[in-house]
């Protein structure tokens, strides 16, 4: 028996019109879907009248669900691993899998579809054509300052997730260490409230000190010493 191809598929970070024709057609073809959360993924499965066997894949859980998805593979089982919302293996559970699926000579394919650090650099008006990725910052004040301290001077944009109740600490911790830097602040992407904020690190601060704060953030930052290349440097 061969063993089952194992598909990493990119879902909607918000809008589900996202999710793309190819990710729609082999959703409909696995024998498994493998979900962060099965709940969202039941939502957005019942949306393109996909039904599917899920079963719950992420962080908690990654390494005992993850040798039940493996055996399931070499049993010829094709299975697709989804995240609430993106590119699964990022910053969520996934990459394990993918390593011990092609240890064993399974097909890996990738299904392309959104991302949240993309999209916040696409409408930030910084010149990304290099990026540092953060994913979520340390949660403790000085673990947090220490990890933006080793960017203090360089010149790649830095861009990094937040959570509603630290964006405010975040954003007065990136002006202490990097100074009162260009910052683009994009939340609920995609979404009906969809929002980006651009300003200075200070006149950010003041905008979401003034309102109440929702929704999953996603933070752009641009270092005093960064720019577009010039002709010279490339």
């Amino acid at each position: 028996m061969s063993a089952g191809n194992l598909y990493i598929i990119g879902t909607p970070i918000g809008n589900l019109e996202d999710l793309t024709f190819r990710a729609v057609r082999i959703l409909k073809e696995v024998d498994l879907v493998a979900a962060e959360d099965t709940r969202t993924t039941k939502l957005l499965l019942a949306h393109y009248g996909i039904e599917k066997p899920l079963t719950s894949y992420h962080e908690y859980n990654r390494l005992a669900k993850g040798n039940v998805l493996l055996s399931s593979l070499l049993e010829g089982k094709n299975i697709a691993v989804v995240s609430d919302a993106g590119t699964p293996c990022i910053s969520d559970a996934g990459w394990q899998l993918v390593d011990e699926a092609k240890n064993n000579g399974i097909k890996v394919e990738v299904v392309p579809g959104p991302s949240a650090v993309i999209s916040a650099l696409s409408v930030a008006g910084v010149p990304a054509g290099k990026f540092i990725f953060l994913g979520f910052l340390k949660k403790k004040p000085s673990k947090r300052r220490k990890e933006l301290e080793a960017y203090k001077d360089g010149d790649k944009v830095i861009v990094f997730y937040e959570s509603p109740h630290r964006i405010i600490k975040a954003l007065l911790d990136v002006r202490m260490v990097l100074g009162d830097v260009f910052i683009s602040v994009s939340r609920e992407l995609t979404k009906k409230f969809e929002e980006t904020v651009r300003g200075t690190a200070t006149e950010v601060i003041d905008y979401f000190s003034a309102k109440k704060i929702l929704g999953e953030f996603c933070v752009v930052v641009k270092p005093f010493n960064s720019g577009p290349e010039t002709e010279e440097e490339k």
